[in-house]
């Protein structure tokens, strides 16, 4: 009877916090698209690590997207990059061709 094996207790979430970054939630990059007026819609970029430019990653953005976008400094969120038009699937192709994130640190919200 000692040798049965499945009666060990295991945790299902030991691993979870485990990654090659250890940042867990606080990883994630929030990619939002707001609605403004009309048929007018903004894009919200809230998450990216201090460690990066965003007055940079705004003006490739731009310049790829063929859209206007600026830095705003929110009160809850740190600083937010905001861009004209969806541009949601744009950034998250970006990101991941650039590198500044993997596919899985990337949470898209929206309509």
């Amino acid at each position: 009877m000692s040798q049965i094996q499945n009666l060990k207790t295991r945790d299902p979430f030991a691993d979870a916090s485990k990654g090659e970054d250890n940042r867990g939630q606080e990883g994630l990059i929030h990619i939002r698209v707001q609605q403004r007026s009309g048929r007018k819609t903004l894009t919200t970029v809230q998450g990216i690590s201090d460690d990066y430019d965003k007055q940079k990653i705004v003006k490739a953005c731009k310049k790829e997207f063929a859209c206007n976008g600026t830095v705003v400094n929110h009160s809850e969120y740190g600083e937010v990059i905001q861009l004209q038009g969806d541009q949601r699937n744009n950034i998250c192709h970006l990101f991941v061709n650039i590198g500044l994130a993997k596919l899985e640190q990337l949470k898209v919200h929206g309509f």
